[in-house]
């Protein structure tokens, strides 16, 4: 079983809303941190949000009052809600875990995560 799978990608015209899904496997044990992090063709990854355990909540400023991001622990399962969406939002959509401590300041350091999911895609067309 994979450690991080995501769910909840697809097309969405601009302005339209999603929300992604990431559901950790017990195989990783306890977790102390979890992201979202995207890559779109041709540019680097970038981080999007992050929490830990479901507090603490760290927004990239380029999704900033759109994006927000939520942890349901009891299902292991991290969202992430995207509203007003953009055709720059197009990318490939990433669920990371840490199951180390992360200082507050670095919660949005890829470098930080030790799993990581697929990917998902989203799409979003003007």
């Amino acid at each position: 079983q994979a450690p991080l799978v995501e769910s909840g990608g697809g097309p969405v015209q601009a302005g339209g809303s999603l929300r992604l899904s990431c559901t950790a496997s017990g195989d990783i044990g306890s977790t102390y941190a979890m992201a979202w992090f995207r890559q779109a063709p041709g540019k680097g990854r970038e981080a999007v949000a992050a929490t830990v355990n479901g507090d603490f909540p760290s927004i990239s400023d380029s999704v900033q009052g759109r994006f927000s991001i939520s942890q349901e622990n009891a299902k292991n399962t991290l969202y992430l809600q995207m509203n007003t969406l953009k055709p720059e939002d197009t990318a490939m959509y990433y669920c990371a875990a840490s199951t180390r401590r992360v200082e507050w300041w670095r919660l949005l350091v890829a470098s930080e995560y030790n799993y990581w999911g697929q990917g998902v895609q989203v799409t979003v067309s003007s």
